[in-house]
């Protein structure tokens, strides 16, 4: 089977050494928020060359990696999947909008999200609704919250940013720090298209944000400006 020949592949780059580090690096341990993830220990471009290699596998069998129990053949899934969503016509990059948002029970680490969110769903909103990520963000899933403001990183680059400030508004009461790195990325991305837009966002909300989101949005700004807003005297 196709699959098989994959997996197969993708163990050929799997070190033990490296596959301890990635559990640690990807917070595996009891109560952390890649809980019980295994590992094969296969480094992103290794992951990327056999994606490359396999890049005409069909997409049942890439849906059977992305509900794998490994880390590393769900992130190949994904990369997979942008492939074909590229490449695709309108229907099939449909079809993969789709089966993406119907599984994203697997797309369960910040790795996972940044890699795709802005490749698939982001870019096959653009021009579209921009509902489904407003669902997104109000979920109580975390990883479908970090789905929704990733995905923005297809608009900003056009220089659209409102749904990112939605978004970004919506979420700055969120609990979890990979909300608010994502968030301050985001607005740090829009920052360095438009200060302005970026700055109004801020001069609203920065003595309420938390400290994690504030120091990622500002983090390109002037020592002196970036100063000016962690000690909260904008």
């Amino acid at each position: 089977m196709a699959i098989e020949k994959i997996q197969k592949r993708l163990r050929q780059f799997a070190s033990r050494e490296k596959a301890k580090v990635l559990r640690g690096f990807f917070k595996t341990g009891p109560g952390e928020y890649g809980e019980g993830d295994l590992f094969l220990g296969v480094a992103v471009p290794d992951i990327r060359k056999v994606a490359k290699e396999f890049c005409n596998t069909p997409l049942n069998d890439v849906l059977k990696l992305l509900s794998s129990q490994h880390h590393e053949e769900r992130l190949l899934a994904l990369l997979m999947l942008t492939q074909v969503f590229d490449e695709g016509d309108e229907s099939l990059k449909r079809k993969i909008f789709g089966l993406y948002l119907g599984n994203t029970r697997f797309i369960n680490n910040w790795d996972l999200v940044d890699i795709s969110a802005p490749n698939i769903v982001g870019a096959w909103l653009v021009g579209r609704s921009r509902k489904p990520l407003h669902s997104l963000a109000n979920s109580r899933d975390l990883w479908k919250r970090r789905i929704s403001i990733l995905s923005t990183l297809a608009f900003i680059r056009q220089n659209d940013f409102n749904d990112a400030l939605m978004i970004s508004r919506i979420l700055l009461t969120d609990k979890h720090d990979l909300i608010h790195k994502a968030v301050g990325w985001m607005l740090r991305e829009i920052g360095k298209r438009d200060r302005r837009v970026e700055e109004e966002f801020l001069m609203r909300h920065y003595r309420h944000m938390p400290r994690t989101m504030l120091r990622y949005a500002i983090e390109r700004f002037p020592e002196r400006l970036r100063k000016s807003y962690l000690n909260g005297v904008r």
